[in-house]
């Protein structure tokens, strides 16, 4: 298990008791100190930039420099001082926030983030009231971490209130909203024409058509069933669809519910010698989140850091 970052505190300041130490040498020791296995090691963050274990101990690195128990002497190179030293001394004492906040440099550094919160509006400052450096409810998470919790957390409540409303309208709307989606989604090129709802008599089963390629050559055929919660689709919706491409001679199909997909549906989707994808209630939320369909962006938040070639001699 990934320590959290209060707990490497201590383990970060050994590491820079040794001498001037890079933070990616300190990353892969104590790594290999704490036995992490290969996944542990290669955990991302949802941003694919680090890992979830690099994170964590440049956290701790940055807080114990804001509290003066050690010091940044390079780019990505730091160094124990005095003061950190005298703290690893002191074998009962556990170094972490509330350790750190007996020190007037992390007091002070505590009050300038809790100030720049205090200056945002309300809500946002609600949102991420997580992401205070001491103090949080939860403070084993890092400010990073805490953030992107709740971005989840917000999305997913608006992931809740897309699918109700999905569900709210028309089956005609519904059908149009995956035409359109599929069109966000870059299938169809630019073409007015790629992506057609159907849904009349006389569709052979089959509620939209979308384009694959800008001419048309290929074609992919869309099923839309717009269902309760617990009404999920079972297996002979699935041949059905299958059979409708047959007559289509399409070998190309989405079948998008708001419901659920059986097991049975699963298995039988999977065995079919068509290729058919099945998208359901939540799938369908999280991409119109994703494509900004049904939903826009009220406010963005950019997470910036220092550009270390910016401050090269």
């Amino acid at each position: 298990m990934i320590p959290d970052y209060q707990s490497l505190m201590r383990p970060v300041l050994v590491c820079a008791a040794a001498g001037e130490t890079r933070i990616g040498d300190t990353v892969d020791k104590l790594a290999d100190h704490l036995a992490l296995t290969p996944e542990e090691r290669a955990e991302l963050l949802p941003s694919g930039k680090q890992t979830r274990f690099a994170n964590r101990v440049n956290w701790a690195k940055a807080y114990l420099a804001k509290a003066g128990l050690v010091e940044n002497t390079r780019r990505g190179y730091f160094r124990i001082t005095p003061r950190g030293q005298a703290a690893l001394a002191d074998a009962t004492a556990t170094i972490n926030n509330a350790y750190l906040d007996r020190f007037k440099e992390f007091q002070d550094f505590k009050a300038k983030v809790n100030g720049a919160e205090d200056a945002a509006s309300a809500s946002t400052a609600t949102t991420v009231q997580g992401a205070a450096p001491c103090g949080a409810p939860e403070d084993s998470e890092t400010p990073d971490e805490a953030l992107r919790k709740a971005h989840a957390a917000i999305t997913g409540a608006l992931a809740t209130d897309l699918l109700d409303r999905v569900r709210q309208a028309t089956p005609a709307f519904f059908e149009r909203l995956i035409v359109e989606l599929l069109l966000a989604m870059g299938y169809g090129g630019t073409s007015e024409e790629a992506g057609r709802a159907l849904g009349q008599s006389g569709d052979d089963g089959v509620d939209g058509v979308i384009d694959q390629d800008p001419l048309g050559v290929d074609q992919i055929f869309v099923q839309a069933k717009k269902y309760k919660d617990g009404n999920n689709i079972g297996a002979g919706a699935i041949r059905d669809f299958y059979g409708a491409l047959s007559l289509k001679k399409a070998h190309k199909g989405i079948f998008v519910t708001t419901s659920a997909f059986s097991q049975p549906a699963i298995d039988t989707a999977r065995g079919l010698g068509s290729r058919i994808v099945l998208i359901d209630g939540l799938q369908l939320s999280r991409l119109m989140i994703r494509y900004n369909v049904g939903c826009r962006d009220e406010e963005v938040l950019h997470l910036k850091k220092i550009d270390e070639d910016f401050f090269e001699p």
